[in-house]
């Protein structure tokens, strides 16, 4: 029964050996979660042994890595790579540094757009055509999603359909595609039942397979029989090789070994519900329990990385989470988004579907509310979150989401890099101020438009701890100040511009006391 798998089956170091020179490398996963560690650390030991292969051409949808040496940072070495396509680089810095330093071509593309190009190129299709990322870096008017001096091929290319504006995100040939599953059944086939993301394994299959290439798989064992039809993840007649991972590489996200909750619907019983500690009171809390505010009754909704993160952890403290449905760009929907190094986990979610699929639905407008992070907000409402300096995160599902939700909230302290306030009778109390500005005169890099925001309609807030803004087609308007905050010396004094200031209120007193 078992003779199909068993013919695929290699280690890691054997795996690692078949990718040669100049290939184009595909890898799935999101964070930590389905990302095939085995096979990308193999490939690390293998070019420092050997100095091969040289100079492949990586693409990943979704940022992979733990900020220092799990992921995509196992890529990270001159000479390895000549070339990267990925949506978010921040969890890989020091592929960010390859980038910013001119050793490597480096694009950033929307993480939905990458995802979904796979499934293009499994196709036959020239590529994938969206409306995603235009008016932003992405847009061939402006950088291209180029990131550096070196990086010069254009990838993605305006064109008109219909007499409307898109974008052309050129396909390629894959080479080698690099997945995870939980298990291969005796047909060789890929089954995802323990992992916490579907992610885009399919696709990447599929692009590998029908582009000539292989399709190579990461699993932490080998079933002794078939699995059921419907649970297939990957076919068998798509994957050439299965690796068996050590424990070790094999961990469902980068924080956790397994987690139960992250498969399942419901708790074994009420005793294995999790509980939610208790937020402390700091910028994070207020700007959180002010967003959630927000979210109307049985909204779909999308929380990004960072502050919004707590969001869900408000909603549960409150006791309100059941009063809309919160959806990760990764292809769960209900139950609680993790976050850290779980992030793209959700706790007993309702019901997960791939990353691809999960885009299809966002890009379409399907999203009633997101909340995202800001590093930068300028005067025109625009948003930088991608570039600034010499830190270099990507954009990562932030233009999908930014471009197609129905009601925006974006979450920033008013400074940041060394920020403290308290809380005292209600009001705020600013005890230090952070060094660095959030709100510029101009964002470094447009990762957020405004102008196209306003075109199609979208509702805009800027939440910090101590002010809201919203936009409006003549700028930022300030709505809203912390009691106890001084306008001028507090807001004003400590923005890059002037914004409209016209009937401001106060924002809600109870978010400001200890019951939060």
């Amino acid at each position: 029964m078992r003779s199909k798998v068993d013919k695929k089956l290699c280690t890691a170091a054997e795996a690692a050996g078949l990718i040669q020179d100049g290939q184009v490398v595909v890898s799935g996963g999101f964070v930590g979660a389905a990302h095939p560690e085995a096979l990308t650390s193999a490939l690390e030991r293998r070019f420092l042994d050997t100095g091969l292969p040289r100079n492949l051409t990586l693409v990943y949808a979704a940022g992979q890595g733990d900020g220092s040496t799990r992921g995509a940072n196992h890529f990270a070495h001159e000479g390895l790579v000549k070339r990267v396509i990925g949506g978010h680089w921040g969890l890989a810095p020091k592929l960010g540094e390859l980038a910013t330093k001119n050793l490597i071509e480096a694009y950033n593309f929307p993480q939905g757009v990458i995802c979904q190009i796979f499934r293009d190129i499994a196709a036959g299709r020239p590529g994938c055509i969206t409306h995603i990322g235009l008016e932003t870096f992405i847009d061939p008017e402006n950088s291209g999603g180029r990131i550096n001096d070196r990086t010069r091929e254009p990838l993605v290319e305006r064109i008109k359909l219909g007499g409307r504006d898109w974008l052309w995100y050129k396909a390629f040939p894959v080479d080698i595609g690099l997945i995870r599953g939980t298990a291969a059944d005796t047909f060789g086939n890929i089954v995802m039942y323990d992992e916490a993301i579907i992610g885009e394994v399919l696709p990447i299959a599929q692009a590998a397979h029908n582009s000539g290439g292989k399709v190579i798989a990461q699993v932490k064992k080998i079933l002794d029989r078939p699995a059921p039809p419907q649970s297939v993840g990957v076919p068998g007649i798509l994957v050439d090789h299965i690796v068996i991972a050590e424990a070790g590489e094999h961990q469902q996200t980068f924080a956790e070994q397994y987690n139960r909750g992250y498969c399942s619907a419901l708790p074994d019983d009420e005793s294995d519900r999790a509980v939610v500690e208790k937020m402390e009171m700091g910028p994070r809390r207020i700007i959180a329990a002010r967003a959630l505010m927000e979210i109307k009754e049985n909204a779909i909704a999308n929380l990004g990385i960072g502050i919004p993160e707590d969001i869900g952890r408000i909603a549960a403290e409150y006791g309100v989470l059941d009063s809309f449905t919160l959806t990760v760009e990764s292809g769960p929907i209900g139950g609680i988004p993790a976050g850290g190094w779980s992030f793209g986990a959700s706790l007993y979610p309702e019901a997960i579907i791939d990353q691809p699929a999960q885009f299809d639905f966002y890009d379409g407008r399907g999203l009633d509310f997101a909340a995202l992070g800001a590093a930068e907000i300028d005067s025109c409402g625009n948003v930088n979150v991608s570039k600034f300096g010499k830190k270099l995160p990507g954009v990562g599902g932030f233009v999908n989401i930014t471009q197609t939700a129905k009601k925006l909230v974006f979450c920033s302290p008013m400074t940041a890099g060394g920020l403290e306030i308290s809380c005292s009778n209600n009001n705020l109390i600013i005890k230090k101020e952070g060094k660095v500005r959030k709100f510029v005169e101009r964002v470094e890099q447009v990762s957020f438009s405004s102008s196209l925001s306003q075109k199609v309609g979208q509702e805009v807030i800027y939440v910090t701890e101590r002010a809201v803004f919203r936009l409006t087609k003549k700028g930022l308007e300030l709505i809203e100040i912390a009691p106890g905050i001084d306008i001028k010396r507090q807001v004003l004094d400590v923005m890059g511009f002037k914004p409209i200031v016209g009937d401001v209120k106060l924002m809600p007193e109870e978010i400001f006391t200890k019951g939060g």
